[in-house]
Formats: structure tokens, sequence, C-alpha cells
């Protein structure tokens, strides 16, 4: 029987210079139950070295499976994320950034209810377990607490962290979704969306988060939250 593959959907934008350290990380987990790795990285039309970065990458480690795709234009977040879902292969699918917020080592962690065959979805909380998190900006905590509120009100579930990158889904239901967000509005429309999955199973646990400044590379702002809000709005009456 073949074993599972795990889908790594990255979309990276200007990472060229840090890329390869969340390329190494992934590379050095070893996933339960055997399960393989698949990483599939859209470069979304990036103006620095991230192209090249990426390349050399798959030239230096070739039994590493790594597809990769270019966008020709800019398009944004989303966008590069649906490309990249289309693209996998994988049983299962994982959300993450190219930065280094987000810690590789804890896909284990969100595998396990999908693999004991309890999970559909599994969100990676930044805000519940004692793992470690570092201490940064207080209005961007406020406002992630105001939108997984209401996000929440609107999908009738009980989550602490809508807006974590760490989402994890079962391929086929995540691939059955039509998605339209292109840039950070992919959040809150792909919750909406999985909320109305019948009789789907959604987990949360608790992950570390390694956030960065804006002067380390962090690209959202205050207009993707009232995107945002925008989003949670409109999904809970576009299906």
């Amino acid at each position: 029987m073949k074993n599972k593959t795990l889908s790594i959907v990255i979309p990276a934008y200007n990472e060229g210079p840090t890329i390869y350290k969340i390329l190494d990380k992934i590379k050095a987990v070893s996933l339960i139950n055997a399960i393989e790795k698949e990483i599939v990285i859209v470069n979304d039309c990036s103006s620095d070295s991230t192209a090249e970065s990426i390349q050399n990458y798959m030239q230096s480690n070739p039994k590493l499976k790594i597809i990769f795709v270019e966008h020709i234009k800019n398009k944004g977040k989303g966008a590069a994320l649906h490309t990249g879902i289309k693209k996998s292969t994988g049983d299962i699918i994982i959300i993450q950034d190219a930065d280094l917020e987000y810690d590789p080592q804890e896909y284990n962690i969100l595998l396990k209810p999908i693999v004991d065959g309890v999970a559909d979805v599994v969100y990676g909380s930044r805000f519940m377990g004692g793992k470690p998190h570092r201490i940064l900006f207080f209005w961007h905590s406020i406002g992630n607490k105001i939108l997984t509120f209401l996000s929440n009100m609107m999908t009738n579930l009980n989550l602490t962290d809508m807006e974590t990158c760490y989402k994890m889904f079962n391929a086929d239901i995540l691939k059955s979704l039509h998605l339209k967000e292109n840039r950070f509005g992919f959040e809150p429309e792909v919750t909406a969306k999985v909320s109305r999955v019948p009789k789907i199973r959604i987990y949360e646990v608790g992950i570390s988060y390694y956030g960065r400044t804006f002067e380390e590379g962090k690209k959202i702002n205050w207009k993707d939250g009232f995107r945002a809000i925008y989003c949670i709005l409109k999904y809970k009456i576009v299906k």
C-alpha cells in the first residue's frame, strides 16, 4: 500500500535571501506514519532573487520532491495558494508561509488528528497550549481576536485563531472548494467555505509562533484587516 503524501504549499514573494531556511526546516522533518513530503512553491512574481534561490535549492537537493511554479505577474498570496493547491498531488495539504514564523517540526501535531481518523481539517492555533509565542504587536493581537470572533459568529465555529497560517486539510475537501480571494482574504474565505461542508470535522491544536516585524519582512497591514472583515461578511452570504 502506497504511503500517504503531505503537500506543503508555499506562496513566496521576495523571500530570496531566506527561503532556503524554511526549506531546510521542512527537509529535516520526519513525518508520522511514514507520510511522504511534497513541497509546492509558487513564486508570485518576486522582484528579488526568490526564483534563483529556489532553483539553486532544487539543484542542490534532487531527492527532495519540489514542484516549482511561477506567476508571470504579482497576484497576491491567495492567488498563489490557489495555484499551489491545484498543482499539489498529496492526500493532505498544509499551508506554509515562506518566512520563519511557523515551525515545520510541528506538522506532526496537526497531522495526528487526521491520521487518527478523527479530523478532516486541523488549524494550528497560536493562542492555545504552552508553545513559544514571540511578543510583538498589541493591536495585531486585538485585530486577530476581532477577526476570529466575527468569523466564528458567521460560521458557528469556536476557533481561537482563524487567521493562522497553519491550516491542514484533507486534499479532496480543500480542492472541492471554489476559492476566489487573491490576497489575505483567503483565511476567512476558506474558513467560511470549509465550515459549510456537510459533516466536516474541524480540530484545532496549539502551535508555536515566531513572528516577524515589518523590518524583518512582515507584509500584512491594516488594509488587509478591513478586507478580512469584508470577506467574513461576504462569505456568510456567498457560497
